[in-house]
């Protein structure tokens, strides 16, 4: 039995139905997500969006990192993004370590990982402002790319925009 039996599974039952075979590779709705990695969060279902309609970024924390740049550059010149939103949440595990903290945790396992950046986010409105900006100036960008940043509750499903 292997790690992946189950998800192998749900895949083979998915494939029976699958119905997005026609969909481009394009964002439908010109939109591209920064979001976190957390599992609680479904981007589509919470934006109102549908297979196709837009790009989803995730990482730890929803942070604009140098590989969500590069990535948004491409999005934006090759897959018909013409608007982002950077959406962190409520309740982030990244928001309740320190990248030392990080460091700290893989050391007991007789990893070292200094020479990781983790990005944690001590301040989430700060870093939310922080990464808005960094998109705003890059660039790499076109100057007039609509850029929002919103935080997601986890616990009530609700978006709150954060204005710049």
């Amino acid at each position: 039995m292997s790690a992946f039996d189950d998800v192998l599974a749900a895949n083979a039952e998915y494939a029976q139905q699958f119905a997005n075979s026609g969909l481009t590779g394009r964002a439908a709705r010109g939109l591209a997500v920064v979001t976190c990695m957390d599992s609680r969060i479904d981007p589509l279902g919470l934006l109102g969006l549908a297979a196709g309609d837009a790009k989803i970024l995730r990482n730890a924390g929803a942070r604009v990192t140098d590989d969500v740049l590069r990535t948004l550059v491409l999005a934006v010149y090759l897959l018909g993004v013409e608007r982002v939103l950077v959406m962190p949440h409520t309740d982030c595990g990244m928001a309740k370590v320190t990248d030392a903290d990080v460091h700290d945790l893989t050391q007991l396992r007789g990893v070292d990982t200094r020479s990781l950046e983790f990005h944690t986010v001590p301040d989430q409105d700060a870093a939310l402002r922080h990464d808005l900006t960094r998109i705003r100036t890059s660039p790499f960008l076109p100057k007039d790319l609509p850029v929002g940043g919103a935080i997601y509750d986890v616990h009530t499903g609700r978006l709150v925009p954060v204005a710049i």
